[in-house]
């Protein structure tokens, strides 16, 4: 039998924001610890951060900046939602990010339908938030698109399907998107529980292999290099 990986790896290329931005105007970006440069900017709000994104992107002339996938970060110790005396640290990334302009399309990665959407509102959350439900080689499957506008899920219908790379929403801002920069979180999930228009995108070391497993690497689908 297949596993979600090996289907995913067979398909052809696919877009989540903006189709007419080719790769080559992609360029990865390390959000890690080990980034010595983020560390020494040290953003500490959404305005700062914003500003060492656009900056990056224009000293390495491109539009979109990507990475984040089993990640480990420090951005998130501002936001008790990853840490607080009921729950263990949670600072390893388990989605892809792409950074852009507020406002740039974002795409469904394959043909599917609306499983659930939410405004995950608080300091660090997804704000607004879509999942769609796919099906290939009959194995179901889900994608996360986190940090929307407001207006992307206004009149939103569960069940409503959207072809692959029609758009879906665009990128909001920090007042809506959780106070980050702006960007979406892009996660593949095999196994969505009971979750409803959320699900975890950042986890604890000692989870990591669980999440490693139901939750692949987004490039595997996209395949920006």
């Amino acid at each position: 039998m297949k596993t979600l990986a090996s289907i995913l790896n067979a398909l052809p290329p696919t877009k989540i924001i903006d189709s007419s931005i080719d790769f080559s105007r992609y360029v990865a970006l390390d959000l890690s610890v080990t980034n010595q440069e983020l560390v020494e900017s040290n953003p500490e709000n959404a305005i700062e951060f914003e500003n060492f994104i656009s900056n990056y992107l224009k000293q390495n002339n491109a539009e979109v900046a990507y990475g984040g996938y089993i990640e480990g970060r420090t951005l998130y110790k501002r936001s008790t939602i990853f840490k607080n005396e009921s729950i263990p640290e949670r600072n390893i990334h388990i989605g892809l990010d792409l950074w852009s302009k507020v406002g740039t399309p974002v795409l469904a990665a394959l043909d599917g339908k609306v499983h659930s959407f939410k405004n995950n509102i608080g300091l660090g959350d997804y704000g607004p938030t879509i999942i769609l439900e796919h099906e290939i080689e009959n194995e179901k499957f889900y994608t996360l698109y986190g940090h929307l506008s407001l207006e992307s899920i206004e009149s939103l219908t569960v069940g409503k399907f959207f072809k692959k790379g029609e758009q879906i929403a665009t990128l909001g801002n920090a007042a809506v998107n959780g106070d980050y920069a702006p960007h979406v979180h892009f996660q593949i999930i095999q196994n969505i529980e009971e979750n409803w228009g959320d699900y975890p995108g950042v986890c604890n070391t000692n989870d990591l292999n669980f999440y490693i497993e139901n939750c692949p690497d987004p490039n595997l689908l996209l395949k920006i290099t």
